[in-house]
């Protein structure tokens, strides 16, 4: 099997393994989904929700049913025609595991010292896992030490500030083979690679990959609005967080109501994560520079990945953003820095360097001044631009050509795992974008009633309200924890505010028992839901690989992670998609049946292969409310800024139809030209020629 037309994600836990697995594939292969897309399948920690944190990636995880139960995923799968794609994570593993242990046991002279990216140069590792007042544990080759000490005197790579998820070192061949030998025999149709960025050398670890396997293969790599990949990557493209900006900002109608400065929150946050939680990794990286003082090259070091443009470079692809990372330091080291770097871009010091800037840009931007700067969240996406507000159609349309020329087969997406929050979140906080003043003076007379005390955390705050309504006071509480503690304001996780905490634990009984918050919420409902057809129809038409995430082919309003993380119910969607199967064309309602209408026969057009790109115009009075593009005889159509439309109504907005005779697949109908007939069952259309 080659590129699968579509995916559809899922999330392994104890409580959905293989078997459950198996147990939807006849419900997927009705969708019209072209493969199963798994969470990571290996072996990981016990009672593990996500994967990510691998213990053995000799085997298939058994608590998920082990290889037994892998084996009959696939074959089931084999029976209905559809490909499986699995998640690897190649950068690290959770510790302790087997390989660990032998290295505590052993020390340098362990066959496994070598997996693991570790500095040896005080003979042992050390092991921040102590309380904070505990003296510290010396044992030959590990020292127990308070856990404090993690951030400022590790010396081991990681994953992130993650002590626990240790750095494995796949640029060894040896290495490379031991954790890739298992899911490499498995004959899957694609691999989705976690985190290339942390890699020592991505590309050398991309070509490695492609000798053994010639599958789909995509790559999480989050793009800067005008990145591409590098060129030298043998890849299929990206997992789809760049079609998601572009996506989703065709839907966001530009304003300067929400207007801020994002850069400079950005740069706090960059350089805090880097002055505070990243210092080892800052220092080891510091201690390879020469001739300069050791507190100038530190300082030097943070200044260029604070400054970097985009995540990080692969010299000497990406020398551009190099260059700009070390023009904006002022440093008096910055000099020495780069010069080496320079001169020998496959060392040590530009390969940690390199793959630590990712780091601090994913823990600065993504996780915290994207909980800082809270103006407009829908902007705050993994891979977003806060300060972009909307996208044009002819930039869509410009970016959409582009992708079906250069990366045909990339993945696109609108909701993932580590999504902020969910598409159908965010298609309703587009709504605000559409009615500014209206939303200022809710959320102004709301926070003078129930206001918290933080001033972003209340931005953010009622903004998740109306975008997520209704939800539970327990689904609140939890995201505005995590949200302000990452926001590392007035409170962290590693340093508690006992009384903020508190006081945000206190806010949804409060908020979400006020009947204005319902109203308003009920005002942007149907809008929202117009964006949602309308983002998803077009994410399921255009070129790319679309992926369906979890539940998300009915309303899915769920915010960060665990919250989307929830279980599915399948039934309800099994009986939805057999009324609409037989004929039923369900209304735009609470229910979200229009939503799996859509989905189900954007998904199974779109097996018939779509090719091409050709931009469509609508002609009249209301012709910037349309979205439209020809692909293989295919057209989509969908409605775009839906508060403002209804206000003048289509009017006579026309939108000509190359060729003679279309069908509008959702209704069935006879399409028309004219956008008011076209579009008055749903906001979207989807034209076939002739008669289906």
């Amino acid at each position: 099997m080659g590129t699968p037309s579509s995916t559809y994600r899922v999330q392994f836990t104890p409580s959905f393994t293989f078997a459950d697995a198996a147990g939807i594939t006849d419900y997927l292969a009705r969708l019209g989904v072209g493969a199963l897309y798994g969470s990571p399948m290996l072996d990981a920690r016990e009672g593990s929700n996500h994967g990510y944190d691998v213990t053995d990636p000799t085997l298939a995880r058994p608590e998920l049913g082990g290889d037994a139960g892998r084996v009959a995923l696939q074959d089931r799968l084999k029976a209905l025609d559809l490909g499986l794609v699995v998640d690897i994570v190649p950068n690290h593993m959770v510790v302790p595991n087997p390989w660990w242990e032998d290295v505590l046991a052993h020390g340098q002279a362990s066959k496994y010292a070598r997996y693991f990216d570790i500095d040896w140069s005080s003979g042992r590792v050390l092991l921040p896992v102590l309380a904070e007042d505990a003296p510290d544990e010396v044992h030959e080759h590990y020292l127990k030490a308070n856990w404090r000490r993690g951030n400022t005197e590790l010396n081991y790579r990681r994953f992130f500030d993650i002590t626990e998820l240790a750095a494995v070192r796949v640029e060894d061949p040896e290495v490379f083979e031991a954790t890739h030998r298992a899911v490499l025999s498995w004959g899957v149709t694609g691999l989705r690679i976690d985190h290339p960025d942390g890699l020592a050398d991505p590309g050398g670890y991309f070509r490695r990959l492609r000798e053994h396997f010639d599958g789909w293969l995509v790559v999480e790599k989050i793009l800067g609005p005008d990145e591409s990949l590098p060129q030298s990557w043998p890849v299929d493209g990206t997992t789809g967080y760049d079609a998601l900006r572009e996506i989703c900002g065709v839907f966001i109608a530009p304003t300067d109501a929400y207007a801020g400065d994002f850069h400079a929150v950005e740069h706090a946050s960059r350089q805090q994560v880097a002055d505070s939680i990243l210092v080892a990794e800052v220092r080891r990286i510091a201690r390879l520079v020469d001739g300069v003082e050791f507190d100038q090259a530190c300082r030097a070091v943070a200044e260029v990945m604070v400054n970097f443009p985009v995540y990080r470079s692969y010299l000497p692809e990406g020398l551009r953003y190099w260059e700009t990372a070390v023009r904006l330091s002022r440093s008096p080291a910055v000099r020495a820095l780069d010069e080496q770097v320079r001169a020998d871009p496959h060392g040590e010091l530009a390969t940690r360097i390199q793959q630590t800037s990712g780091m601090v840009v994913a823990k600065g931007t993504e996780d915290t001044a994207f909980y800082r700067y809270t103006n407009f969240v829908a902007l705050n996406e993994v891979g977003g631009s806060p300060d972009r507000f909307g996208l044009p159609v002819s930039e869509f349309h410009q970016r959409a050509a582009r992708r079906e020329s250069a990366e045909p087969a990339a993945m696109t997406a609108l909701s993932t795992h580590d999504t902020k929050r969910s598409e159908d979140v965010r298609a309703r906080l587009a709504v605000l974008a559409e009615i500014p003043d209206a939303y200022l003076a809710f959320e102004t007379a709301m926070s003078e009633k129930h206001g918290i005390s933080e001033p972003t955390l209340n931005r953010l705050a009622w903004q998740s309200v109306v975008g997520a309504w209704p939800l539970t006071e327990d689904r609140l509480g939890q995201y505005l924890e995590k949200a302000s503690r990452e926001a590392k304001i007035r409170t962290s996780w590693v340093d508690r505010n006992a009384e903020f905490d508190a006081e945000v634990a206190a806010w949804p009984a409060k908020a979400l028992n006020e009947p204005e918050v319902a109203a308003f919420a009920e005002r942007i409902k149907v809008p929202g839901w117009s964006n949602s057809l309308g983002q998803k129809l077009v994410q399921l038409t255009a070129p790319g690989v679309p992926d369906v995430y979890q539940g998300t082919e009915l309303w899915d309003f769920s915010l960060v992670d665990p919250d989307n993380r929830r279980p599915v119910d399948y039934d309800v969607r099994r009986d939805l998609l057999a009324r609409i199967e037989s004929g039923w064309l369900p209304e735009v309602d609470d229910s979200g049946a229009a939503k799996l209408l859509v989905v189900q026969k954007a998904l199974h057009v779109r097996k018939r292969g779509l090719h091409g790109y050709r931009p469509l115009h609508a002609e009249g009075p209301a012709a910037g409310h349309v979205l439209a593009f020809e692909r293989s005889g295919v057209i989509t159509v969908a409605t775009r800024l839906p508060v403002g439309l209804e206000q003048k109504g289509w009017q006579d907005t026309v939108l000509p139809l190359p060729g003679t005779k279309w069908t509008d697949v959702l209704t069935g109908r006879p399409a028309t030209e004219d956008l008011a007939s076209l579009l008055d069952t749903y906001p979207v259309a989807l034209l076939v020629q002739g008669d289906q």
